[in-house]
C-alpha cells in the first residue's frame, strides 16, 4: 500500500474546502509534493541516514514519514508498516511509483535514474573498491549492532556492538588508508562515504576509540563539514528527540 505523508495530508486537507477555481491555481505544486519520493525512518538509523544523504547529494527534493522504532515497542513491528516492509526494518523508500527497502538498493537505484552528483565512480576498478567498502560497512559491521540485535543482548548490548565494529575498523582501516584521497575512494564522494559517516557515528555511540583509526578520523570529520552530510545528520531531522537537536 502507498502511503501518503503528513505533509501531504495536511495540503490535501487544506485543498479539499476550497473553491474548484481556487485549486486549479494550486494543482501544479500539490501534485509535484505527491510526487516527492518519500522515506519512511527513524533519525538515528545509519541506513535510514546513507538515503537521506544519498538523496541529498543528488539534490532529490523528498518527504520523510518518520518510524519510531522504539515507542510502543516499535512502530517498525505494526501491520500498517509490515506492508511497506515486510522484513520491518527502516528505511522504506516509496519512489517513481514502487517501495524498496535496503539503503544501498535505494541509493544505485536513484544513481541509475537520477542526475547529479555521481556516487558510483565512472572507473571499474575504482567503482568495484566503492562497492566493496560500502558492502564491508552495511553487511559486515552494521547488521550485528543494529538496534533489533542489540535488543536481545540486554545488559550487554554496548560491549557486543564495542567489539564489532572496534573488530570491523580494524579490517577497515588499512583498506581506506590504500583506496583514499580525500575521500573513501579518491576525491570524488560516492556511496562508500556515504556508509562511513553513519557508522563512525555509531563508533562513537559505542564508546569505539576513534583516534586508532586514523585514516577513517580523517574522512569522517572531512566529510561531516559536506553540506549533504550536515543536513541530513541525526541531529537535525524531524524525528530527533528535543534535547539532542542541533
Amino acid at each position: 500500500m502507498i502511503e501518503v505523508s503528513s505533509g501531504q495530508k495536511a495540503i490535501l486537507e487544506w485543498a479539499a474546502p476550497l473553491r474548484t477555481s481556487t485549486i486549479l491555481n494550486v494543482v501544479n505544486w500539490v501534485g509535484l509534493l505527491l510526487l516527492l519520493p518519500i522515506i519512511h525512518g527513524y533519525f538515528r538509523s545509519s541506513c535510514s541516514w546513507r538515503v537521506r544523504i544519498a538523496f541529498a547529494l543528488k539534490g532529490i527534493a523528498f518527504d520523510q514519514v518518520p518510524v519510531n522504532l522504539i515507542k510502543d515497542g516499535g512502530q517498525q513491528f505494526t501491520e500498517q508498516y509490515k506492508g511497506l516492509n515486510p522484513m520491518q526494518q527502516v528505511p522504506a523508500v516509496q519512489i517513481d511509483g514502487i517501495m524498496l527497502s535496503q539503503s544501498l538498493a535505494v541509493i544505485q537505484y536513484i544513481e541509475e535514474t537520477r542526475t547529479g552528483h555521481r556516487l558510483l565512480p565512472a572507473d571499474p576498478k575504482k567503482r568495484a573498491q566503492v562497492r566493496m567498502i560500502s558492502d564491508f560497512i552495511a553487511s559486515g559491521i552494521q547488521p550485528v549492532q543494529n538496534l533489533y540485535v542489540l535488543q536481545k543482548m540486554g545488559a550487554e548490548k554496548v560491549q557486543w556492538a564495542h567489539h564489532f565494529i572496534q573488530r570491523g575498523f580494524e579490517a577497515l582501516e588499512p583498506i581506506l588508508k590504500e583506496t583514499a584521497g580525500k575521500y573513501c575512494v579518491g576525491d570524488e564522494i560516492s556511496m562508500a562515504d556515504i556508509c562511513l559517516v553513519p557508522q563512525v557515528y555509531n563508533a562513537e555511540r559505542f564508546k569505539v576509540d576513534v583516534d586508532q583509526f586514523p585514516t577513517i578520523k580523517r574522512l569522517n570529520q572531512t566529510l561531516l563539514k559536506v553540506d549533504a552530510f550536515k543536513e541530513s545528520h541525526p541531529s537535525c531531522q524531524l524525528d530527533t528527540p528535543a534535547e539532542i537537536c542541533t
